[in-house]
């Protein structure tokens, strides 16, 4: 295989993958060659704050498309400061003691806490949901207190 630095015996893949380009980036490789290698980086666990202002802070914010799409069936949904920061809460928790899945835990999380509104949403004589504290612990009570059950729902 032709590299940058000349041509490469792929005989000895093995051996090339265990260090052969130790001084060498992946962006040196030719693409079909760096498509081999798993390039992994470790990453710092997003805290609780985090999470906040990720559910807060972007344009596309998760509560805000959650809004916007219960909004299309005529559903209200207002996130209240101790809403936000119990779903915050809950998703660092749960990403503690499972597997940690970053971020992607508070879409299945935000799903969880309003399957019901957005199922009922057409028919639903209430059409305004406030998400508060309570709100979050009442939905989500039964999920974190088990952990095995947390580890396959959320």
């Amino acid at each position: 295989m032709q590299t940058r630095y000349g041509p490469v015996n792929t005989e000895h893949m093995l051996f090339i993958a265990a260090g052969a380009f130790h001084r060498a980036k992946p962006s040196d490789l030719m693409p079909e060659l760096q498509g081999r290698f798993p390039i992994r980086v470790e990453l710092t666990d997003l805290t609780r704050d985090d999470l906040v202002r990720i559910l807060t802070e972007p344009t596309s914010s998760l509560t805000k498309q959650y809004t916007a799409l219960l909004a299309t069936d005529g559903i209200e949904v207002r996130f209240e400061k101790d809403g936000i920061d119990a779903l915050a809460d809950a998703a660092h928790k749960v990403n503690q003691t499972t597997q940690n899945i970053g971020a992607r835990r508070l879409h299945t999380i935000l799903e969880r806490l309003l399957e019901e509104v957005s199922f009922e949403s057409p028919e639903r004589a209430e059409k305004v949901v406030t998400v508060n504290a309570a709100y979050v612990q009442k939905r989500l009570e039964s999920i974190l207190k088990d952990e095995d059950l947390s580890r396959f729902i959320l």
